[in-house]
């Protein structure tokens, strides 16, 4: 089994920033993908960043030049440095990892728990 365990999220004011982190551990052999998703109350959750094994990455329209994701593979760890926040960024946000099994070599993929995210003066 594989834990995800995400920290970071919190009230901050309009403009203001914050960074989230996902860490995995457990039976892991390697991390394909690493990404960040939200659902914010009343809507579906949404893609907010991904990142490859290989660094590339892809972002939701409505975060482009104001989020960044990385990632730490020593640490099997994802960061995603939101800055410029605005109240529409309000939601739970998700981390989601693509793993693959030491005992078959499958990918699997794994949420965290969420982090609440709130965007308010």
């Amino acid at each position: 089994q594989v834990q995800l365990v995400e920290s970071g999220g919190g009230l901050v004011q309009p403009g203001g920033s914050l960074r989230l982190s996902c860490t995995a551990s457990g039976s892991i052999f390697s991390i394909n993908a690493m990404g960040w998703y939200r659902q914010a109350p009343g809507k579906q959750r949404e893609m907010v960043a991904v990142i490859t094994s290989g660094g590339s990455t892809n972002y939701a329209d409505s975060v482009k030049g104001r989020f960044t994701i990385s990632r730490d593979n020593a640490k099997n760890t994802v960061y995603l440095q939101m800055n410029s926040l605005k109240p529409e960024d309000t939601a739970d946000y998700y981390c989601n990892v693509i793993v693959l099994s030491p005992r078959n070599f499958q990918p699997y993929p794994y949420w965290g728990q969420g982090t609440q995210v709130t965007v308010s003066s």
